[in-house]
């Protein structure tokens, strides 16, 4: 009996080496340091300002889009002096090339040229448009003009929101640059914002 006794217990001892054996032993969970984390949240926040800037920019082209049609609907309906049409299109491609950019926006005088000649040119198309006899029945002009005009006033709401998370970003590097590495200096540089340049 004994003998049975212990060939059971060389078995149960064999049964256990060999499934443990079987197991992949556990890997210790992985370390993440203040830095790893500083660094989570500091690419998360710039991914956040690049895409509220892309929001915004994209909404801006689209309001030039619409001022570009509204021009063609206007030049091919025949009413208005086609010199003048001219001279808007020539203003209007030019509209691109002033707009500020996250680096040149530091110059308050970039942010208010555009936005001089961006408003000039919005204010007389559409006054222009809305002269003319064929607007009270013409769909296209209409919509042209609400787009134009409702995308002009969104502007200001987008700065906005490219403010608060910037702000955000600027306040973090304030509390935390010291502790994030970085191969390019310029990169950890605040960036400015538009109600600072409105403030100014």
């Amino acid at each position: 009996m004994a003998k049975d006794y212990f060939s059971g217990m060389i078995i149960s001892c064999t049964f256990v080496l060999v499934f443990a054996c079987g197991q992949k032993p556990k890997e210790p969970p992985p370390h993440f340091t203040k830095a790893d984390s500083l660094m989570d949240t500091y690419l998360a926040l710039q991914d956040s300002m690049l895409q509220t800037w892309n929001i915004m920019i994209n909404d801006d082209n689209q309001k030039i889009e619409s001022m570009h049609a509204l021009l063609h609907e206007l030049m091919v309906s025949g009413e208005g002096n086609h010199a003048d049409l001219k001279s808007f299109e020539e203003r209007l491609n030019r509209l691109k090339n002033l707009r500020y950019t996250r680096k040149s926006m530091a110059n308050p005088d970039v942010i208010t040229e555009y936005d001089f000649a961006s408003g000039a040119l919005v204010n007389e198309l559409l006054s222009l448009a809305e002269s003319q006899r064929q607007f009270a029945y013409n769909p296209t002009l209409q919509k042209l003009a609400d787009n134009i005009r409702t995308a002009d006033d969104r502007a200001l709401q987008y700065r906005e929101s490219y403010d608060r998370v910037t702000a955000q970003y600027n306040n973090f590097l304030k509390r935390n640059r010291i502790f994030l590495v970085e191969n390019d200096p310029d990169s950890l540089k605040e960036k400015p914002l538009f109600q600072v340049v409105s403030d100014e």
